[in-house]
């Protein structure tokens, strides 16, 4: 039998042929942990069928929505995984504000592990034995200027798919991180190559599970900008 569990969705962010969502559990009007719904598939992306609300549309950033979970399913350091039940909808009960952002804030520090970096990024990866060690997956941090870049990271190899890095400072270290934020990757993909500058925003950063490569990746799983709240 399955158990609601309201949430602010902080994240519907791309993840192979499905999503990765998470949020915040609001309990007894007040903000709780962190919570992740996953199916049962070997990668754990939420089709769209199992994420959708009875009107057949997707859960946004920023909602408030009833989850219906099955119970616990913690995978390595993404302790916060519950799998979800697929035969019932999600029910949406309203949108959470900007100002309602710096109740759900995680505290000051470091994303994690700054102790490897790829050729484009900037402390945008953790090795899987030290990421065996860690207990958490995802952050929500405030950030005063966000810049994003778009480019093709593999074109001197003749893989010319742009895509879109968010470049911020927290906690007075410098990161350089891959988008996986639908909304923005479009947005921002249909942009010339460079340099664009959002100013104040929220991030949801998440640290994904290991890759083929033996190092669990930092992604940017949600952008929210000041200038798009009213």
């Amino acid at each position: 039998m399955s158990v609601n569990r309201r949430l602010v969705c902080l994240a519907n962010s791309r993840k192979l042929s499905g999503r990765c969502i998470a949020g915040k559990e609001i309990v007894e009007k007040r903000a709780g942990s962190w919570l992740r719904p996953v199916s049962a598939r070997t990668n754990e992306e939420v089709s769209e069928y199992e994420r959708q609300y009875e009107d057949g549309s997707d859960p946004q950033v920023m909602d408030i929505l009833d989850v219906p979970l099955l119970g616990p399913k913690p995978n390595g350091h993404q302790q916060e995984n519950w799998l979800l039940d697929p035969d019932l909808y999600w029910v949406k009960t309203g949108r959470a504000k900007w100002a309602d952002l710096k109740w759900l804030v995680d505290s000051d520090g470091p994303l994690w592990l700054n102790t490897s970096s790829t050729s484009h990024g900037r402390f945008d990866r953790v090795d899987r034995a030290s990421a065996s060690a860690l207990t958490s997956s995802l952050r929500l941090i405030h950030v005063e200027n966000l810049r994003l870049s778009v480019f093709a990271p593999g074109e001197a190899f003749g893989n010319m798919k742009r895509r879109v890095q968010a470049h911020f400072r927290n906690d007075n270290i410098d990161y350089r991180i891959w988008v996986t934020d639908p909304v923005y990757e479009q947005v921002y993909r249909a942009k010339p190559d460079g340099y664009h500058e959002l100013g104040e925003s929220f991030l949801t950063v998440s640290l994904g599970e290991p890759a083929d490569d033996e190092y669990c990746y930092k992604l940017v799983a949600a952008i929210i900008e000041r200038v798009r709240e009213i």
